[in-house]
């Protein structure tokens, strides 16, 4: 999910968070996070689902299923 990693990236920083941020909202490290905004690794569907809260979008935003969060 090459696109996810750049969406989160972009969402956080309109967001104005900073990875620290947005990983202690979602309960993890922030070298965690980390990871998958670099595209090293793919959140669970737990941590997804957190994610999409704290960014505010759809999951079919972040997956590119929809154009529009």
């Amino acid at each position: 999910m090459e696109g996810l990693s750049v969406k989160l990236k972009e969402l956080r920083v309109e967001k104005g968070m900073s990875q620290s941020e947005v990983s202690r909202a979602i309960g993890l490290t922030r070298c965690a996070y980390t990871n998958y905004e670099k595209g090293i690794r793919e959140p669970s569907l737990t941590v997804f689902k957190k994610i999409c809260i704290v960014l505010g979008v759809s999951a079919d935003y972040l997956l590119g299923i929809t154009d529009a969060p």
